[in-house]
């Protein structure tokens, strides 16, 4: 169906960590009337088997570190112009929610110049995905009371200020992206004195059948990790609260199968 932009609407919606199941009814709504799919690498494509309607049009378009070859977000700005001037409901899904780290602010700053119409529909992010499947409350009364949630790519930049404050805090710091770069992120704490006993735990494919845990502390990860080649998506949760995983994991991970309990 060609339509006018001004008759079309798109859809920036978040799909979830990676678990089908965790995405919300408004976006099987969405799925199911979509006449484009615009989705990001790390969206489970079950997702779109199980929800799209019979004849949509899907373009693959995620971005990936350190790929030349993935798309551009200029690209992708183009993609959504592109099919919005042609299609009458364009769906643009991102892994996790839109409002971390999906760079949402440039579609939809180009949604705003185009006149294009849009609604946006939140997912479960990354950390919460994380952090509910490894069995760690991202706050817990006597182990943290706040959460900072980071990015640590070869793009980021702190200063020294920050690094103190992200050391000394008993904060739970969620970090997106790291964990290609977890050495430089582990020395750079210890650096700002950072205690070494700290936990961490890197979550690997986190509320996939493929999700796994690994636990240890600062002082240890420099030893433990240093060859370790973590599988992408990985998140990594550094706190107090880490230690509440040998405790509460529920999520079975053995054989790499996921296994619910049976009601």
């Amino acid at each position: 169906m060609n339509s006018p932009a001004s008759e079309s609407l798109v859809v920036l919606a978040g799909a979830g960590p990676g678990d089908p199941g965790l995405i919300t009814l408004r976006l099987q709504q969405r799925l199911a009337a979509a006449d484009v799919i615009i989705t990001d690498r790390l969206v489970n494509p079950e997702i779109i088997t199980q929800h799209a309607k019979p004849g949509v049009v899907v373009v693959s378009a995620g971005k990936q570190g350190y790929n030349d070859a993935s798309y551009t977000q200029d690209e992708i700005n183009q993609l959504i112009v592109h099919y919005a001037a042609t299609h009458r409901l364009v769906l643009r899904l991102k892994g996790g929610d839109v409002a971390f780290f999906s760079n949402v602010l440039d579609e939809l700053q180009v949604l705003h110049e185009n006149k294009i119409p849009y609604e946006i529909i939140p997912g479960i992010t990354a950390a919460s995905g994380a952090s509910a499947f490894a069995g760690i409350p991202l706050t817990a009364r006597g182990y943290a009371q706040g959460v900072q949630f980071l990015t640590f790519n070869p793009n980021s930049v702190y200063t020294a200020a920050q690094w103190e404050a992200l050391a000394s805090t008993n904060d739970t710091l969620v970090c997106y992206m790291a964990s290609r770069n977890l050495g430089l992120l582990v020395s750079s704490l210890l650096q700002y004195s950072c205690s070494p006993s700290k936990p961490l735990a890197v979550v690997e494919q986190a509320t996939t059948s493929q999700q796994t845990v690994y636990i240890s502390t600062l002082g240890q990860a420099q030893v433990e990790f240093t060859t370790k080649q973590f599988v992408s998506p990985s998140l990594v949760i550094i706190g107090e609260v880490v230690r509440l995983h040998e405790s509460f994991k529920w999520f079975s991970e053995s054989d790499g199968v996921s296994v619910f309990k049976e009601l």
